[in-house]
């Protein structure tokens, strides 16, 4: 099924850790009735659709076969927010919109620290953040007129992001429909 055939769009939300994806997606889930909201590393720990775990980054080993398994006939029927922080391996069919969130490295830096990060995990999604590695993998991966890159630095900004894709999803037409600001 292609974004033609869907009566509801798909939409990414995606960055580094911490800039604000799980919170836009809460947000847009709770102003979007008709859409399924996908925290996807929720989805990944409750499905076990990891390798393991990797005790030195403190992370699970995501199995992208497995993710895209599972989600394949939900991002068929439309109407899905997923948030993750990768982006690179799911089918460009999938989505509809992309949005990159980005965020200043000292607000990054408070909020990672926050959650308690390990040092070397805060240091290294500082450093993708001003790398924009995230960014990056979405440029290469999907096309530029479904791409949007919008900071997520404060309250006022993440209202904002939620405004525009709930107004962009309302007014969706279809495969071929831009994203805001395109």
């Amino acid at each position: 099924m292609t974004s033609a055939d869907r009566a509801l769009p798909n939409v990414l939300i995606t960055g580094t850790p911490g800039t604000g994806k799980t919170t836009m997606g809460a947000q847009l889930g709770a102003l979007l009735p008709a859409f399924t909201r996908v925290e996807l590393g929720e989805l990944i720990k409750a499905k076990q659709l990891h390798a393991g775990w990797d005790a030195e980054n403190e992370a699970y080993l995501w199995d992208e076969d497995k993710i895209c398994d599972e989600l394949e006939e939900p991002m068929s029927r439309g109407g899905v927010i997923l948030d993750f922080h990768g982006a690179d391996f799911f089918p460009e069919r999938w989505f509809d919109l992309v949005v990159v969130l980005r965020t200043d490295n000292s607000v990054l830096h408070g909020r990672l620290s926050a959650r308690r990060y390990p040092a070397k995990k805060l240091q290294e999604n500082i450093e993708a953040e001003i790398m924009q590695v995230v960014l990056d993998e979405v440029i290469e991966s999907y096309q530029d007129e479904i791409i949007v890159e919008w900071q997520s630095d404060s309250l006022e900004q993440l209202e904002a992001n939620v405004a525009r894709v709930a107004e962009w999803a309302g007014s969706w037409a279809g495969a071929g429909t831009r994203a805001p600001g395109k």
